[in-house]
């Protein structure tokens, strides 16, 4: 299936970003349930491509396929057919141990429900990844310090998270994210919890802190507005990319707003 772009200058756009390096490429994917006798197209046919470097947003109404495309992308889910390659790997051609090292190594997850632990503090919040990989204790939590400042959360360090707001909870969430340097973040739905002011806030954080990181950030809501926070916006509907929209931003402030 071939893409539709909304804007006309799209096509030029992307010509002139061949010396970008693609990160995520998806070919002719299918994602196929079995209701009874009759079949149904979750994904029917998606094709695009995302670059380092690049905030993506995947947007469209409940029911679209947009979650379902990205648990393919985080091979939380195998595709009926067709093929994903992440940086330069085939995901649907490994086994289960090969993609949770991959996802291990690769990934970092950022979740509607922050997903902390309540009975850790914020640094070891967003030092638990880095225990899985053999660190040690003291340079973990060096590189979780290093992360929770990047996200402007100096004075919440040893908070409980109970004891944070819901806006200081997802930005341990993204640093929780971000310490495992990984080439892709995914967010599912990020900023569902939050109310407006705080989620204006934790998107500017997110796409200023891709574009310093030069990392990929792939997010899915259903909210137009959101999405236009992104580098790219693919629309889907009923399992397909109907098209690419490319939202051009003023370069982010040093130092963005932070809460106490």
């Amino acid at each position: 299936m071939q893409l539709q772009n909304e804007c006309p200058e799209e096509n030029k756009t992307l010509k002139e970003d061949t010396d970008r390096i693609p990160i995520i490429r998806v070919k002719n994917l299918y994602k196929i349930y079995k209701v009874g006798k009759n079949k149904v197209y979750a994904l029917n046919g998606v094709d695009f491509t995302m670059y380092k470097g690049e905030f993506c947003a995947i947007v469209g109404p409940s029911g679209s396929g947009k979650s379902t495309l990205l648990n393919m992308l985080a091979g939380l889910e195998k595709p009926s057919k067709g093929e994903i390659v992440i940086a330069g790997k085939h995901m649907e051609r490994m086994n289960e141990n090969q993609l949770v090292g991959f996802r291990r190594e690769n990934v970092g997850f950022i979740f509607q429900s922050y997903n902390l632990l309540q009975t850790l503090n914020a640094i070891e919040n967003v030092a638990l990844p880095l225990s899985f990989r053999g660190i040690p204790r003291r340079v973990r939590n060096e590189k979780a310090k290093k992360y929770l400042k990047l996200v402007g959360l100096e004075k919440q360090m040893k908070h409980m998270a109970n004891e944070m707001s819901g806006g200081q909870q997802q930005r341990v969430g993204i640093a929780r994210a971000l310490v495992v340097k990984p080439k892709i973040i995914f967010a599912d739905e990020p900023t569902g919890n939050l109310d407006s002011k705080t989620t204006m806030e934790v998107l500017a954080l997110m796409r200023r802190i891709v574009r310093e990181q030069n990392q990929t950030l792939v997010m899915v809501t259903h909210d137009n507005h959101l999405a236009t926070y992104a580098d790219r916006q693919f629309h889907i509907v009923d399992g397909k990319i109907l098209k690419i929209e490319e939202q051009h931003h003023e370069e982010e402030p040093e130092n963005p707003g932070r809460e106490n």
